[in-house]
């Protein structure tokens, strides 16, 4: 037990209701008191603080909820769902519908659209349901719908299940129930383990790489109604993409995702960000080569894909990777779509060749 003595008074001394320790440099400031709490010493004032009038209160205040009306309730829900976001994946989906080998129908096309936009819907919902408090302290998403309380999060967790269960559910009834499975996975790695990963540990993006690589795998599932190569490869190709993009977009928000608490590459370990983002835009060169091996696509994609690629290396700067990044992809799946060879329709064509042999 420390006791009273003038060394130790000698040790700190108070300015301005400061306390200064000579052997911890870490300065305190005494709290604000009210007139009852007056500190008794003989080196310290016995006259109280003043207590804060209700004009100089400046922490958080609580809001309302902000009445929306019928009309404005669409844009809400675009905003919840992060419609951007949700379209380019997708986007994504759709496309390895297209490039799947089979006979495309439009009406399972679009049910397969319809389904993973709504799993899309659904985890965007949640995850932003999860991260009330941590979105009110990063200044890029405090002004999200849940935190300028448009919707209550009742209202949007609510949203989530309901739009989860009908895109599961269209997946698996008007589609296959392959489809719907992967659907169905892709929203449970996203709202129960990326998210609450995101303050965990720096694998979180990792975990989120996978849920990125999974819709163009649930497009080419509902064309072939299994997982082949081709399917592997191109849900390693959107895995891999992941990486340069969100590394970049980290990076430039570092100081906002160290405020909120997540842990990040670009917040512990910058060089750890940098590095596997390069590690990654170089894996993307034999994935894209490894489609015309599996006689997906024509081998001119492999040159195609090749100045795509190099041009991802060439961006100097986090901004202009982030930005690279998203015109990277849609011209990568665009250029995979017109470079594709369909082995049905070679089957068809052999067919075709052996009926007016035998005629």
């Amino acid at each position: 037990m420390l006791r009273s003595s003038p060394r130790l008074h000698g040790l700190i001394s108070k300015r301005n209701h400061v306390l200064k320790s000579t052997y911890f440099p870490i300065t305190y400031k005494t709290p604000t008191t009210s007139t009852a709490n007056i500190i008794i010493s003989p080196y310290y004032s016995t006259q109280a603080t003043p207590t804060p009038t209700p004009t100089e209160f400046k922490g958080t205040k609580y809001k309302p909820l902000n009445g929306v009306t019928l009309p404005e309730l669409p844009k809400v829900y675009k905003e919840l769902i992060k419609a951007k976001l949700g379209g380019l994946v997708a986007l994504t989906a759709m496309a390895g519908y297209a490039i799947a080998p089979g006979a495309m129908d439009v009406s399972s096309l679009l049910y397969t659209t319809v389904g993973t936009t709504l799993c899309i819907s659904s985890a965007n919902s949640i995850n932003q349901w999860i991260e009330i408090p941590y979105d009110a302290q990063m200044l890029r998403t405090r002004n999200r719908v849940l935190g300028r309380r448009a919707l209550s999060p009742f209202h949007a967790f609510n949203f989530g299940v309901l739009t989860g269960t009908a895109g599961v559910a269209m997946l698996a009834t008007m589609v296959n129930p392959l489809t719907a499975a992967l659907g169905a996975a892709n929203i449970f790695l996203y709202t129960a383990v990326y998210t609450p990963m995101k303050r965990a540990s720096i694998a979180n993006t990792w975990a989120g790489a996978v849920v990125g690589g999974i819709p163009p795998m649930m497009g080419w599932a509902a064309v072939t109604n299994s997982l082949d190569p081709g399917a592997w490869v191109l849900g390693a190709i959107l895995y891999a993409w992941q990486f340069p993009h969100f590394n970049s977009l980290a990076w430039n928000l570092r100081a906002d995702y160290s405020k909120a608490g997540y842990r990040m590459m670009s917040v512990t370990d910058p060089k750890l960000n940098a590095r596997v983002s390069l590690r990654y835009s170089l894996a993307m060169f034999p994935l894209c080569w490894s489609l015309p091996y599996l006689d997906i696509t024509s081998w001119t994609f492999a040159a195609d894909s090749t100045i795509i690629n190099a041009a991802l290396l060439n961006d100097k700067s986090a901004k202009q990777l982030f930005f690279g990044s998203i015109m990277h992809l849609p011209i990568l799946l665009a250029l995979m779509m017109i470079h594709k060879t369909s082995k049905s329709d070679q089957e068809d064509s052999y067919e075709f060749i052996e009926v007016e042999e035998e005629v």
